[in-house]
């Protein structure tokens, strides 16, 4: 926009510095007041701004807007060129004229700025998306309805001027007058804006389509209107003389209504009802269905096209009676009956309510403010149902819908929507999760702000970030007030939960590789010594260990070579034909060999009726393991040829032999659980002869992990003894190691 110097408005501040805010003939004294300011300037579209300014106080006069409301399109467009516009526009017209003006503008300023940056990317990959979010914007920024009501008698005129010109309209905002404008027209019940508004944005996106159609409906003009007069005169002669008192009227042909409807029911021009129409005015809701019972006896009515909107109004206060009958001819004629003050409401829709503050009971355009809370009421429940329409949401509006949530811009104007009370910090982290980590100041509207400090809708917002460094503990802090939303806030948890992480992953890998330096075994890749323990890969092994969930005894064990092969004067290889006898030792029989020195495994502890294998080692004789023991797999991998069947040998006694075995129990923390749970072994007379405990803090409040030792002379016993464990309170799990 092409802009006249801001000194220009120095001497009629002057002027009208001490005038009282409450004097008459507020609508001249606007125009004087804004016209040396804009009457130089043109807007965006090419059109003038004090002849924009003219037409749009006039499409307000046109449908009944009050003269203060007419006053504020011009302070609207004047006040973006004074240095205090707060300040001066209060001082000549009121405080009430200064904030409408002011709201006004940050509207304007916002759209302009969305549609700029939103025109290519946003309207050619989503424009669903961007359009919803502007129209929660209007919603957002609609605390006053007069601020909407500007807009759309701004848009309106912008569409015309367009048109007029013959030049096109941006698609932007074509698009944005067909499916923002035009919908909150209609929301609030203003259909004679809504028609035109869109007709005008019609003719921008499909020129082609709107010219056809509007040949179509010339095509047969002539014709067409000889008989809908003739239709029209014969009806209110025959309506009077029935005692039916009521005006017929023509209606309005509305091109983007037409062809929607065509669209939408698959139907050719001559099958539309809008083309033939006629509208009844009576002078009473009485009235209306006595005209509409006449009407149904002089034509025959069309199944399924009768709507009866006055025993039960549209969401937006309409009412009237619509019903379609054919003559005898067989021609559709679509027929509207209401009431003159229904039909006012239904072009002017919510209007009357701009002026509630200047109305008090009189109210406008025959529509009554009782009180400014009366007003506000009847235009919240609009706005509120509409948003209600956007969201999708059937439930009924709350209070604060509108203060729960705040739009604001980025330095490319692209819109952000946050919820009421988000600082800087939650639009970084809306930005994204590197900018949210990254941010260490913010500037609002160009001024350096602290990141605590609440947004206000409209601010223009830029997050100052630095290349290292992460978010601050101080911001998970409520009290402190440096995020509001939950996914922010889930942003930050999971950044420290991850730097928690790390410490613990390289806390295991140090005790790792210390090991694996003692042992000699530092040639060992690290993800195939994780992968033989059962681990996807290095990193999961690191972090059980270093939450000591892993004794480093376990990788000692497998790091440890098996035993060399002995030669055949070192063993009885297990090839060898079975013998007649057995050798007895320790419980265990080797199968088909002589004396043979056999030792239970340490690392898995078997006990009968294990099922049991035998390994023979290298001066050690026959290690006897579980034959689910994950040692045993490893070194009978290697070495296949050293393993040999063993089994259990009854013994002689009646008490049978003691076995040592190894219980993992994984129990919540607290006191007294170590004593509960050796009582337990008491009880089913187990010694215990080895207890390990570790306990680790968590967000739970505490895990202890146990590993209890105790001699048994049949494991089956023993799964009967951790039934009684798992039930003790606490426990997680009781198992077997």
């Amino acid at each position: 926009m092409k802009s006249s110097p801001v000194a220009a408005n120095a001497p009629i501040v002057a002027a009208v510095a001490g005038s009282l805010p409450e004097q008459p003939q507020a609508l001249g004294r606007a125009r004087a007041f804004a016209e040396p300011l804009i009457a130089g300037e043109t807007l965006d579209t090419g059109e003038n701004t004090l002849v924009h300014a003219d037409a749009v106080a006039a499409i307000l006069k046109s449908i009944g807007g009050s003269e203060a409301m007419q006053a504020a399109s011009y302070l609207v467009y004047a006040c973006r060129h004074l240095t205090k516009p707060a300040e001066v526009i209060s001082k000549a017209f009121g405080v009430h004229f200064a904030e409408l003006a002011l709201e006004t503008t940050k509207l304007v300023n916002v759209q302009q700025q969305a549609r700029s940056a939103n025109a290519k990317a946003q309207l050619e990959n989503d424009p669903k998306a961007q359009l919803e979010t502007v129209r929660k914007m209007l919603l957002a920024f609609s605390r006053d309805l007069r601020v909407v009501m500007l807009r759309l008698a701004s848009r309106l005129q912008t569409l015309r001027y367009c048109a007029l010109a013959r030049q096109a309209a941006s698609t932007a905002l074509a698009h944005e007058s067909l499916q923002v404008f035009a919908p909150l027209a209609n929301r609030l019940g203003i259909w004679q804006i809504k028609w035109e508004m869109e007709d005008l944005a019609f003719r921008f996106l499909e020129p082609e389509t709107y010219k056809k159609t509007a040949q179509l409906l010339d095509e047969k003009r002539a014709e067409r209107e000889q008989f809908m007069e003739s239709l029209r005169v014969d009806l209110e002669r025959s309506l009077n003389r029935s005692g039916v008192a009521a005006l017929v009227q023509g209606r309005p042909k509305h091109i983007y209504s037409i062809v929607k409807k065509m669209r939408g029911k698959s139907l050719g021009f001559d099958q539309v009802f809008d083309i033939r129409a006629l509208r009844v005015i009576a002078a009473d809701a009485n009235g209306c269905y006595a005209a509409l019972s006449f009407v149904h006896s002089k034509f025959k009515p069309v199944s399924g096209e009768f709507d009866d909107y006055i025993a039960k109004p549209k969401s937006n206060g309409y009412q009237s009676l619509h019903t379609v009958v054919r003559d005898e001819s067989g021609r559709a004629v679509e027929i509207q009956i209401r009431t003159q003050a229904m039909h006012d409401h239904a072009e002017h829709g919510v209007a009357a309510h701009w002026a509630y503050k200047e109305a008090g009971t009189k109210g406008y355009a025959g529509v009554s403010a009782s009180s400014d809370y009366d007003a506000k009421i009847a235009v919240l429940r609009q706005l509120l149902a509409w948003e209600r329409d956007l969201s999708g949401t059937a439930s009924l509006a709350k209070p604060g819908l509108f203060e729960d949530r705040i739009y604001v811009l980025t330095p490319d104007a692209a819109i952000v929507e946050l919820p009421q009370g988000a600082t800087a910090v939650d639009f970084a982290y809306s930005v994204h999760t590197n900018v949210g980590h990254h941010c260490r100041g913010a500037r609002i509207d160009g001024a350096m702000v602290p990141l605590n400090t609440p947004l206000q809708n409209g601010q223009t917002v830029e997050v100052i970030t630095v290349k290292e460094g992460g978010p601050s503990r101080d911001w998970l802090n409520a009290e402190l007030g440096y995020l509001a939303s939950h996914r922010a806030r889930s942003k930050v948890r999971a950044w420290f939960n991850a730097l928690e992480m790390a410490q613990t992953i390289a806390k295991g890998r140090e005790a790792v590789e210390k090991l694996l330096q003692r042992e000699g075994k530092t040639a060992i890749k690290l993800d195939d010594l994780a992968v033989q323990l059962g681990f996807k890969a290095a990193d999961n092994l690191f972090e059980v260990v270093g939450k000591d969930e892993l004794s480093l005894r376990t990788i000692e064990t497998l790091l440890k070579p098996p035993e060399a092969v002995p030669t055949q004067d070192d063993y009885v290889l297990a090839k060898k034909p079975r013998q007649s006898t057995s050798a007895k030792n320790g419980g265990v029989l080797v199968v088909g060999m002589g004396s043979l020195l056999t030792q239970l495994a340490k690392c898995c502890k078997p006990a009968p009726p294990d099922e049991i294998v035998g390994f023979v080692t290298k001066g050690r004789g026959v290690s006897v393991h579980r034959s689910d023991c994950s040692n045993f797999r490893n070194m009978a991998s290697g070495s296949p040829d050293r393993v040999i069947e063993v089994e259990w040998n009854a013994p002689k006694n009646s008490d049978g032999a003691a076995y040592p075995v190894d219980v993992a129990i994984e129990a919540s923390d607290r006191q007294g659980l170590l004593r509960d749970i050796s009582e337990v072994f008491t009880k089913e007379k187990m010694n215990v002869i080895g207890v390990q405990t570790q306990s680790v803090k968590d967000s739970l409040g505490g895990t202890a992990w146990m590993t209890f030792t105790v001699e048994v002379t049949q494991s089956g016993r023993l799964k009967q003894v951790l039934g009684t464990v798992a039930g003790v309170a606490g426990v997680r799990s009781a198992r077997r190691k």
